[in-house]
């Protein structure tokens, strides 16, 4: 109610009416910002019940407005830096502590994530987007503008970290002080470390009961080559040293070094569509200098735009009208071009900036609208998606079973169920999702197929375009590079799990006196759907995994069909390695029998391969007893009932339908 009242102007004249009640302005100052809101007491309260209408200012005599004027911030007072971690190592909590001590939110208990916007990242409790955020902090008696972009820990969203860091100057690296270094923080340090980043190490909650901040300070001075007394020891829940890091980043991390009098240019690193505001894109100037208004130009499209808005993005968008070495968000009328690419003014063209190399996708899976007359809804829905999330990509294509479909592209399983929560959670969108695959490789025999496809090699990532054997000199599947890091106790658990996914070891060992890592090239189809899960499981949650991509080998690989009462199933169909082709089809199809549910005729679940079954369950149809009233009397009557309840089902398995839930297409290639 209080938001209706004050989103129609309606609260304040109607609270005027109660003679108890007094309104009052109140302006409050924190690290050089000024916030100014309405505050509403009754006469009997110690304390304000309600503070609405709160406006935020910078410095201390600064009149309410609502741009901000960005030359009183010379470069020399500029800091751009990301948080990089493993997952759960406390990146959004420090953010959050951040937010607090330099005024950007008011340090209340409420105050968990407050980077972290999409609902999909609340409910998992961890970051999937990474969000950018502008602090101003005092220091030795002047206002430092701090750009801080929080990034996702997740190995599924590791190119959203590469993109986050080239927009930086330096990082923080965070490492738990109980966990200690893991895969994903190996990952990301050298990320940083190629892109010549200054790396500030954060050891963080050392308020834990067993926390060893000093083991890990030997575990960073060994593996990264930092000197320990570099680190800093904090705790982000509970504040200890936070302000120390802000100290410390604007002591080593060094200021932008482009120049106001240079041309403007600018790389796009990572966009937004907003339902109010349209394509939003976050860009790092790089040199000269931006106004509202200003006509730009896009390296790689060519294609004009007009900046309609700039925004210093943060808990508090503040809006200028002129902006030089910052990271902002851009508005555009219209499109934004693509992730990577350079923006210069009309007038003054410039020489486009390296960009980054395309996001590799791992896994590619169909999706289908649950019904046709949805394409139209889901196509916006999957566009607007798509400027979010860059990592995917997507391809236009169809099914003769299920009609037009997108085969998308994706980072991991993990991002894919992040992708799908979203069209369900923003676009209330029903879909069908296939099941996963990898991107095979076929090397055709004839030079009639070469001609056919304009090339040798062909990648194949829809099982249904699997070429038949007879017409491929060899198969090719993707490899991986694989680091775990675990403790010793669970080493010959993990070597046994590494072995039974046709992993070959390449290396091994010890980063302290109880922690070992290990290295692996794994078959990516392998490794994909559930390995992580089952690594978590057997060493009691404390191994850590991270893989990269280790080119293609050859495989001898077939095309698996799974059958419903004789009815191919096209989004079940697999690629799988000969070797584990039967205890694949058995293991899927009983999977397939838990998820299908029963209906009043039998259903027969097989696993195909070309004409030869290999596996087969079945589901066992609902009976009614039609007996029930029979309380006697001859048996050829008890015998006629029985004959036409068989007729009748026999008859309902030929035309019912079976409908498979959309749980069914993930839960049935995971194994248990």
């Amino acid at each position: 109610m209080m938001s209706l009242f004050r989103s129609h102007g309606l609260f304040l004249p109607f609270i005027k009416r109660f003679p108890d009640i007094k309104i009052c302005r109140v302006k409050r100052r924190s690290q050089g910002c000024m916030t100014t809101c309405t505050v509403i007491r009754h006469r009997w309260m110690k304390s304000s019940c309600w503070s609405i209408s709160a406006v935020r200012e910078f410095s201390s005599n600064a009149s309410e407005k609502e741009s901000l004027d960005m030359s009183k911030f010379p470069v020399e007072r500029i800091r751009n830096f990301s948080i990089i971690a493993h997952i759960d190592h406390g990146k959004s909590t420090l953010a959050d502590r951040f937010l607090e001590i330099t005024g950007a939110i008011a340090k209340t208990a409420s105050n968990k994530q407050v980077l972290d916007k999409l609902q999909v990242e609340r409910e998992r409790g961890s970051t999937v987007k990474a969000q950018t955020a502008s602090l101003f902090y005092q220091h030795d008696g002047q206002t430092y503008l701090l750009n801080l972009i929080d990034t996702p820990g997740h190995v599924d969203f590791s190119y959203e970290v590469s993109r986050s860091i080239s927009a930086c100057q330096g990082v923080l690296l965070i490492v738990d002080a109980n966990q200690g270094i893991q895969a994903q923080t190996v990952a990301n340090f050298y990320l940083a470390f190629e892109a010549q980043l200054t790396i500030i190490p954060v050891i963080n909650k050392i308020d834990l009961k067993n926390a060893d901040p000093e083991r890990v300070e030997k575990q960073i001075e060994k593996v990264f080559d930092i000197p320990k007394d570099e680190c800093i020891r904090i705790s982000a829940k509970l504040g200890t040293n936070v302000d120390q890091v802000l100290q410390e980043v604007v002591k080593r991390i060094p200021h932008p070094t482009a120049r106001v009098e240079d041309p403007f240019k600018a790389l796009v690193f990572d966009s937004t569509f907003d339902h109010y505001r349209g394509v939003v894109a976050n860009i790092a100037l790089f040199g000269g200098h931006v106004s509202r208004g200003d006509k730009i130009v896009s390296a790689h499209l060519g294609k004009p735009y007009e900046v309609n808005e700039l925004v210093s993005v943060g808990c508090t968008n503040l809006t200028f009208d002129l902006l030089h070495f910052d990271i902002l968000a851009l508005r555009y009328a219209g499109q934004v071009g693509y992730i990577g690419d350079t923006l210069y003014l009309q007038k003054q063209p410039v020489e486009p900036l390296p960009g980054f190399k395309p996001a590799k996708a791992m896994v590619f899976a169909g999706m289908y609208p649950m019904d046709q007359s949805e394409y139209t809804a889901l196509r916006s829905a999957v566009e607007k998606l798509t400027l979010n999330d860059s990592n995917v990509t997507v391809q236009r294509d169809s099914s003769l079973a299920l009609g037009a479909e997108w085969r998308l592209g994706f980072l991991g399983l993990l991002h894919m169920e992040v992708f799908n929560q979203h069209l369900e959670q923003e676009y209330n969108a029903s879909v069908i999702v296939t099941a996963l695959t990898v991107p095979y490789k076929a090397v055709l025999a004839s030079v009639k197929l070469i001609k056919e496809h304009g090339e040798e090699v062909i990648t194949i990532i829809n099982p249904a375009q699997f070429p038949d054997k007879s017409q491929v000199v060899e198969y090719l599947e993707p490899m991986v590079m694989g680091t775990i890091i675990a403790p010793d106790d669970f080493t010959g658990k993990i070597m046994t799990l590494c072995q039974s996914r046709r992993a070959i070891q390449k290396n091994m060992f010890y980063i302290d006196d109880h922690r070992v890592m290990m290295k692996y090239i794994f078959p990516l189809n392998e490794i994909v759907v559930d390995f992580y899960d089952q690594l978590k499981s057997m060493s009691s949650g404390y191994a850590s995994f991270d893989y990269e991509g280790a080119g293609y080998e050859a495989a001898d690989l077939i095309k698996m069909d799974f059958l419903l009462n004789g009815r191919p199933v096209e989004e079940l169909a697999i690629i799988v390695h000969k070797d584990s082709a039967y205890s694949a089809g058995k293991a899927i199809c009983e999977r397939l029998k838990e998820s299908i549910p029963r209906q009043m005729f039998e259903i027969a679940v097989q696993a195909a391969i070309g004409s030869k079954i290999i596996a087969r369950e079945t589901i066992k149809a609902y009976r009614k007893n039609v007996l029930a009233k029979c309380y006697g009397g001859d048996i050829t009557r008890k015998m006629k009932l029985l004959k036409k309840q068989a007729e009748g089902k026999k008859k309902l398995r030929r035309i019912g339908n079976i409908d498979v839930p959309k749980d069914a297409f993930i839960n049935v290639l995971k194994r248990k």
